[in-house]
């Protein structure tokens, strides 16, 4: 029986995978444990990875009412608790990058470093998506998963990734297809928490060593947030992928893997 954490009236499901200093992953949109399965193969054999998976997606709890960032951060420290770790690096992708803003922010003492990846800080100052992308990725109205899956892709990764058919996209859809199906309403109270999330002006206050990750083809977060972040955030460091779309744990892995891992390792 894998884990669970009740917190209030939610239930969490999270996994630990290796042994070492934690190192804690947090989802995007519609995400989960099965997001992560390559960066834990990488990871593991160097830290203990927690992972989890989010309110309103895979064997979490999916309440239809209001979801905040800030609550989801605590459910991600709620995690270290359970897992009996005071402080973990942290990695966060996208909507897990604005979590993971909230995490440092709201318990700084907890994390050791940490990398935000393809994410923005809300409120006015983002740089939003072209309207028809957002539509697009939120209206799944009349598609099957499949179609859900391959109509995301093309907002996801970079058509050249997306025409090459790679192994690693296979196994992606594999594991899309396999996870738990999140209902609409539950999709559409991520994309409220979203909406309504806003730290730009908190930044400051983070005293972490950060690494900024964006991409130059990142049709959901334009790259320009991350050079927003980088300027907030005391001695950040920005990396730009080139080339990539959103999903730059999925098209450029191992170098994705490769660059967080020195980033930690650099920090022990």
């Amino acid at each position: 029986m894998m884990p669970t954490i009740a917190i209030g009236d939610i239930e969490i499901y999270w996994e630990s995978h290796g042994r070492g200093k934690p190192l804690l992953l947090i989802s995007g949109v519609s995400g989960g444990t099965w997001t992560w399965e390559e960066s834990i193969s990488a990871w593991s054999p160097h830290f203990r990875v927690l992972v989890f998976d989010n309110m309103g997606a895979g064997r979490s709890s999916m309440p239809d009412r209001p979801y905040e960032i800030a609550e989801m951060a605590d459910h991600a420290a709620a995690v270290l608790d359970a897992a009996k770790e005071e402080r973990a690096f942290v990695v966060g992708l996208s909507m897990g990058g604005m979590i993971a803003q909230e995490l440092t922010l709201s318990h700084p003492g907890r994390i050791s470093g940490l990398v935000l990846g393809c994410t923005h800080c809300g409120g006015s100052e983002r740089i939003s998506p072209a309207p028809e992308v957002i539509q697009r990725f939120a209206d799944n109205e009349g598609l099957s998963p499949e179609g859900i899956i391959d109509k995301n892709l093309t907002l996801l990764v970079t058509p050249a990734f997306l025409n090459r058919d790679s192994d690693s996209l296979k196994r992606y859809r594999e594991r899309q297809l396999n996870a738990p199906l999140q209902p609409d309403y539950a999709l559409q109270r991520q994309l409220e928490a979203i909406r309504s999330f806003d730290v730009c002006d908190r930044l400051g206050s983070i005293q972490t060593s950060t690494l900024i990750l964006t991409a130059d083809f990142d049709q959901l977060v334009p790259a320009e947030n991350g050079r927003l972040l980088a300027k907030r955030i005391t001695g950040a460091e920005l990396k730009l992928f080139t080339n990539t779309g959103h999903l730059i744990y999925l098209e450029r892995a191992r170098t994705f893997h490769q660059t967080v891992m020195g980033f930690f390792k650099a920090l022990t």
